[in-house]
């Protein structure tokens, strides 16, 4: 990528590019310009999560009627599938996607879930009731409850690997003014991860236990779509890196280059072992010949 003198001068030279692919402006992009953005997306998005997962062992013995048991065994699920997913998502955005790009769809994808999980609560056909005074299956409502769940997870499963590396990405680390400034990145988004944390288990559970479980919904929901919002807003002020291609295609070429070697030594010591066999037997063969 040529740059001009005056990019030289003020812009980033670490491989990363504006949201219109030129060389990054350090005046204009990246650091604290960018990441409030960011940490604001992250607030968001910990806020919905802490407030479903805290409480959802309750939602499903209280309201879906099912059996500490099995309750306990669809939560567990639910976070296999949650902590699972990241891996994935840390891919696609590495490989394909990009961090920005895989943030947007997932945090889409949770929207969606949460939408699903609100129409759950409100669409009468939908509404949880206790089925022995209602005489009506809570069928219909645990599909879209655990549709909207795993969605959420999806949406997870984007955001974890790929918001906090796409915050890191805003500082450039061979400036030691950013550097200093990364650090503190780190000390605030821990600080608005906590304070989600904690807003999710007092003022989120206290609506959901003592108010109503679709009113929790309509603010999560709502405070998703604010934060997507926000994180979209600050597109211009983003620093981009652009995704590497598969990881495992270099992997994949280490374990052949492995294989292909070890191949090569084991014939090579097949051949030395059977000319060392063919010597050995014209040799006893050259002694019978001169006994005789």
């Amino acid at each position: 990528m040529e740059m001009s003198p005056d990019a030289e001068k003020s812009g980033v030279c670490d491989s990363s590019v504006d949201y219109k692919g030129r060389v990054p402006l350090r005046s204009s992009t990246g650091c604290w310009k960018a990441s409030l953005f960011i940490i604001a997306m992250e607030f968001g998005e910990r806020l919905s999560y802490f407030g479903l997962a805290t409480n959802l062992i309750i939602y499903l013995t209280k309201v879906l009627h099912q059996e500490v048991k099995t309750a306990a065994k669809n939560v567990n699920y639910w976070n296999g599938v949650t902590t699972v997913m990241p891996l994935l998502g840390g891919f696609i955005a590495d490989a394909y996607l990009g961090r920005f790009i895989t943030v947007l769809a997932s945090s889409l994808i949770y929207i969606v879930g949460l939408v699903l999980l609100t129409m759950s609560q409100l669409v009468p056909r939908l509404k949880p009731c206790d089925p022995s005074s209602c005489g009506r299956s809570l069928r219909p409502h645990e599909v879209f409850f655990f549709l909207a769940m795993y969605l959420i997870s999806v949406g997870t499963g984007g955001h974890k690997p790929s918001l906090e590396s796409f915050g890191a990405d805003q500082f450039d680390d061979n400036d030691a003014g950013e550097r200093k400034k990364k650090m503190s990145f780190f000390n605030w988004w821990n600080f608005a991860v906590c304070t989600a944390l904690s807003v999710a288990v007092t003022v989120i559970v206290y609506v959901q236990e003592t108010v109503s479980w679709w009113l929790a919904n309509v603010v999560l929901a709502a405070v998703m779509c604010f934060s997507l919002m926000v994180f979209v807003g600050g597109r211009p002020f983003y620093r981009y890196r652009a995704s590497e291609g598969s990881p495992l295609t270099p992997m994949l070429q280490v374990v052949v280059a492995a294989m292909a070697k070890n191949t090569f030594l084991f014939l090579r010591m097949l051949e030395n072992s059977m000319r060392s066999r063919k010597r050995g037997s014209r040799t006893r063969g050259s002694s019978t010949i001169l006994v005789s």
